[in-house]
């Protein structure tokens, strides 16, 4: 009834022709309720028709605006403002469906609402997308009744918008005042002293006063006949890719959202944090090919090019292509560089495949395998097994978690680093990763 246009009828004016209907009945029995029946039907009818004739009267008597943010935080609550004006001259009971985009499947949407005459109110909801892309919301649709409630008139306002749905910008910006704030070790990020000085050389260039001596080149010096000076870069401006791999097995879901975009929220923090901390920032995403690719800098349009290029990166279900990952990175990655590769190994088989691949990046580069935790085995191995189905499940989720630990005591014999967390520590573990290297020195 309620999308029947351009009114519904409300469930009052049903009750009350139930018990008219029923009086009707019991005067089969007491022929005087026969009287009290047609009487009540006319002032029902009475009361339907004057109800029907203030509601419908004027133009405007709603008005609404639906306020959306510029885009939307995967993961994250965002808050969605109604902001509803009474034009009538009295107290109006509203109804709000808002068609909400289809990605929520959220089939019974309604809020409540009651204006004063006159009178502008707002009310808010939340809404947490579980995947990127772009959400279109429907028509903003209020049905107004008054206090007699037998009849409401539909306003539909506000039709067709659409919010874009990027990386956790929520989560971004909270590290980013942690970092301004020197906060980050409240969270379980310590402060690791620094360990000796390293110099990476980068170009020869002219000596300008003020250089220091020591860095003369002198056999450059020779060759021009003017004095020239090695130039260097300290050891913080390296440049930090963050690969995402972006096969089937990151599709794998947890709270709502895919190891993927658990993975892509956590290289957008760990891009920023790489920046504040003077380091250059890349990333790329692979599956059957190397895709996505934005090369580490530090210019300032940096963040945006990382936050459109995540913004696009879809899972395309194929088993990922380790040796096309390894060639693009010797063709393309000249210099050292700190590599965090995001991906997920459940067994040693699925990791000793890729192996030869990992060994041969890690000869020229720094590389952290980063991979998850299944937090379901857990469950799983900690419940009390009282038949023999839930003591095999308990043996073979035992099994696979003793595999995850194998695979890290596998990477670390070949002097690659890992990182094996939880979706929700993911991005906290990645950035403790990235500031004990940097404070030993190891790039």
């Amino acid at each position: 009834m309620k999308f029947f246009k351009p009114f519904y009828i409300q469930p009052r004016f049903f009750y009350c022709g139930i018990a008219i209907v029923v009086l009707f009945i019991c005067s089969y029995f007491l022929p005087i309720l026969f009287n009290v029946a047609q009487l009540s039907i006319l002032v029902v009818l009475t009361f339907f028709f004057l109800d029907f004739l203030i509601v419908f009267i004027g133009k405007n008597r709603i008005e609404a605006q639906r306020i959306l943010p510029d885009k939307f935080s995967n993961g994250d609550d965002n808050t969605v403002q109604i902001n509803i004006t009474n034009n009538y001259p009295f107290i109006t009971h509203c109804t709000i469906i808002d068609e909400i985009p289809v990605q929520f499947q959220v089939r019974d949407f309604e809020l409540n609402l009651k204006l004063s005459p006159r009178k502008t109110k707002s009310i808010t909801y939340n809404l947490k997308p579980t995947q990127r892309g772009e959400y279109h919301f429907g028509s903003l649709n209020i049905y107004a009744s008054s206090v007699l409630g037998l009849v409401a008139k539909r306003f539909t306002l506000e039709s067709n918008a659409m919010v874009p749905t990027y990386p956790s910008f929520k989560q971004l910006r909270k590290f980013e005042l942690l970092n301004i704030n020197n906060t980050l070790q409240d969270y379980g990020i310590k402060k690791i002293r620094r360990i000796g000085h390293t110099m990476e050389f980068e170009q020869i260039k002219d000596y300008v006063l003020g250089d220091d001596l020591r860095t003369i080149n002198w056999k450059a010096t020779a060759k021009k006949n003017s004095l020239m000076v090695n130039q260097f870069q300290d050891e913080k401006s390296q440049p930090i890719y963050s690969i995402i791999d972006k096969g089937r097995v990151m599709k794998m879901p947890f709270d709502g959202l895919s190891l993927l975009d658990y993975a892509i929220n956590a290289t957008l923090v760990m891009s920023s944090i790489a920046l504040k901390k003077h380091d250059k920032a890349g990333m790329m995403s692979f599956s059957k090919k190397v895709e996505n690719v934005v090369v580490a800098q530090r210019r300032t349009s940096q963040m945006r090019m990382i936050l459109e290029s995540l913004y696009n990166v879809k899972t395309d279900y194929f088993e990922s292509d380790f040796s096309r990952l390894y060639a693009n990175i010797k063709r393309h990655i000249t210099h050292r560089s700190l590599i965090l590769l995001y991906t997920n190994f459940e067994t040693m088989d699925g990791l000793n495949r890729q192996l030869p691949y990992l060994k041969a990046i890690a000869k020229s580069h720094l590389i952290v395998v980063i991979f998850f935790k299944n937090t379901e085995l857990n469950t799983v191995i900690n419940e009390n097994a009282d038949t023999i189905q839930q003591v095999y499940d308990k043996v073979i989720a035992e099994k696979f978690a003793f595999e995850k630990r194998l695979i890290v005591n596998e990477l670390k014999k070949y002097g690659i680093y890992s990182i094996l967390t939880t979706p929700e520590n993911l991005t906290i573990d990645t950035i403790n990763k990235y500031l004990e290297i940097k404070s030993r020195g190891l790039l």
